[in-house]
């Protein structure tokens, strides 16, 4: 045992009436903490006893979501993951009940009117309080806002749906060993396999380690096709219902509050404030990658030998990367076994950061293929941090790839801080009968990425729960994240971890030179594929939305550059639209202060120590309690540009 242990649940023993009973006394628990603050007397208010108490009772609700009703995400067992994912919204509408009680409002006004001397810290929460009630309609006529706050609950509901709709949509196609003639041995066998009239058939799901390889390596285009559009209604029809129900809630509450759309309401509390603004970032993008478009729809119509469909680029990538650069994905990945991945991700991160991290075998957890590991400062004895790593799919789970929040970092009122604790949740290639699990290039990349957000999350060291860790603007999030990855593409870092999983040899010079050579092949077309699903994103949530959305889907995918595929509905299966409505566009917009923000390295070192604590210090550990564009004004000492993000898609600038 550790002190991070303390206050967590043992989650290799949870049972549904456990999640159920630990989110309800946590409830109870903050209703007794609030209860508290509004009985206070206004003229005995101070941050302490009302924004200080506030925190504190939310905290345990927070807790409770964040390690409970966290099992709606990761739980096989049905009944325990039900449980959570109804946790998850009995938690979600009882904070939004609590931010719509007329007498914990009045208690902060009169808080505020005291005008109480605060640290930068302390008054940026207020503010932000005071913003969040004035955004749910506490200026309002009282029928109005009582539509506000029933709306909102609305969308709590749907958003828990449609994520159920996804995580549970289990579909695949069924194919020969000869269809997967291109495929490695190792992943053949580890497909499920079915009899259909004597003969055996392998299914393959729409798994990312199972629909991105066959996608890239199967030689039958009818077959890409018809998994294609499979993956492309994941959700089915009842999630296009759900999601249009929710843009139709959303559109109102944002008129309700004055607005003109969704979009406008949702970029008032990120970097890009204006709806404008991140329309002319997008168009702009769009244009600069015209040129580069082109050209890779012209490679690949050479390799294809005649017009390229929307599920033949990734064939015609891989075929690119083999013919002309001599790198093939699962040659590459026999150099990534994920052992190695992690020693090499671990290790760049504790030299350039100055930290620790230790295995917790002993550590509970909700499955077997779950690990823990404790944070250290690097000279320190005592556990500042934990994250666990669930890195393989399971039925019914989350299908993506993130960093989940279990216990975010806070100053306690004894003058100590809450340890924090988090995880991530990925879905990258099993492990074989023959082989460990080996990682495709593109799956250590998210690794880094997704480790920055563990980075982010662990290292706060905000005074309030408000600003810690990855509670920052929702365009500016991924940002560190997305500077990580670049640690994957270089030379010496590599060479200190990769090792083939048979022969123990580092990453050839020569594939390296090839990958290297090839980074930005395929740029453009993935480029303006983000593209699409950002301008999407905006349409749905601008003024002039029909409530079509898969009209809309249908009419903005020539961005791609490759035609709508009639009868499908991408739409259903983005979770995205949960969480980042209307700020999708961040994952682009981030990227250009993560690469702005890496040239400092490129230019110091990758593994930098003193670069590293600086990053730490003016990055990592004041999350959110600073704006975005401050942060990175800071680090850089000068402002951000956008130069490094268009030389990393090929662009000259």
């Amino acid at each position: 045992m550790t002190a991070v242990d303390a206050g967590l649940p043992d989650f290799s023993a949870l049972t549904p009436d456990d999640v159920t009973q630990a989110c309800e006394d946590a409830i109870a628990a903050c209703d007794v903490g609030v209860d508290a603050i509004v009985a206070t007397a206004d003229g005995e208010r101070t941050f302490a006893n009302t924004l200080g108490a506030l925190e504190a009772a939310t905290d345990h609700v927070s807790q409770a979501s964040g390690q409970y009703a966290f099992m709606a995400y990761v739980a096989e067992d049905d009944e325990l993951r039900e449980a959570a994912r109804a946790s998850e919204e009995r938690i979600d509408k009882y904070l939004v009940d609590l931010s719509f009680r007329e007498d914990l409002y009045a208690a902060i006004k009169a808080y505020a009117g005291r005008g109480e001397a605060l640290g930068p810290e302390e008054a940026r929460q207020l503010d932000f309080e005071l913003r969040d009630y004035r955004r749910n309609g506490f200026e309002l006529p009282e029928a109005e806002r009582a539509r506000v706050r029933e709306l909102s609950d609305e969308l709590v509901s749907l958003g828990v749906e449609f994520q159920k709709n996804i995580s549970e949509w289990d579909d695949g196609i069924l194919v020969s060993r000869e269809d997967l003639a291109d495929l490695p041995d190792a992943f053949i066998d580890s497909l499920r396999t079915e009899e259909v009239d004597g003969e055996t058939r392998h299914r393959v799901s729409l798994d990312y380690p199972e629909l991105f390889p066959f996608m890239g390596k199967a030689r039958s285009s009818e077959l890409r096709r018809e998994l294609f559009a499979k993956e492309q209604v994941k959700g089915g029809d009842a999630n296009v219902a759900v999601l249009e129900r929710a843009l139709a809630a959303r559109r109102e509450m944002a008129t309700l509050l004055g607005y003109e759309s969704w979009a406008d309401y949702a970029h008032e509390v990120c970097m890009s404030k204006e709806r404008e603004r991140v329309a002319s970032f997008l168009a702009d993008l769009r244009e600069r990658l015209a040129a580069k478009v082109e050209a890779d729809l012209t490679l690949m119509a050479e390799v294809k030998g005649g017009p390229v469909n929307i599920w033949d680029w990734r064939y015609c990538h891989d075929q690119l990367l083999q013919t002309r650069y001599a790198v093939d994905d699962f040659e590459v990945a026999q150099y990534f076994p994920l052992d190695a991945c992690l020693e090499g991700l671990f290790t760049v991160c504790q030299r350039l950061l100055g930290v620790r991290f230790e295995a917790r075998p002993d550590a509970p957890v909700w499955h077997e293929d779950v690990q823990a590991f404790d944070v250290y400062e690097a000279d320190g004895d005592d556990a500042f941090a934990r994250f666990y790593m669930d890195l393989f799919p399971r039925p019914n789970t989350f299908g993506h790839a993130a960093a989940f929040t279990l216990r975010g970092g806070r100053v306690l009122p004894d003058g100590s801080y809450q340890k924090p604790v988090s995880a991530i949740v990925a879905n990258f290639t099993k492990p074989s009968a023959d082989a460990p699990s080996l990682l495709r290039h593109s799956e250590v990349e998210t690794l880094f990425h997704e480790f920055g957000h563990i980075l982010h999350q662990t290292l706060t060291r905000t005074t309030h729960a408000r600003f810690s860790g990855t509670r920052t603007e929702r365009d500016f999030v991924e940002a560190p994240s997305q500077m990580l990855e670049h640690w994957v593409w270089d030379r010496e870092v590599l060479a200190s971890f990769t090792r083939h999983y048979e022969t123990g040899e580092p990453l050839p010079d020569a594939l390296l030179d090839s990958m290297l050579a090839a980074k930005t092949l395929s740029s453009g077309i993935m480029t303006v594929r983000q593209l699409y699903f950002a301008h999407l994103d905006q349409a749905y949530h601008a003024p002039d939305f029909d409530g079509d959305s898969t009209a809309a889907t249908e009419a903005l995918h020539e961005i791609t550059s490759f035609p709508y595929t009639p009868g499908t509905h991408f739409q259903s299966g983005w979770g995205h639209l949960f969480g980042y409505d209307a700020r999708y566009y961040g994952y682009l917009w981030s990227h250009v202060f993560g690469d702005d923000m890496f040239t400092r390295f490129e230019g110091a070192g990758l593994l930098n120590p003193d670069l590293g604590a600086e990053y730490r210090r003016t990055v990592l550990e004041r999350g959110g309690s600073v704006d975005g564009d401050q942060l990175v004004r800071d680090f850089l000492g000068r402002e951000p540009n956008s130069d490094a993000f268009l030389r990393g898609l090929g662009l000259e600038v």
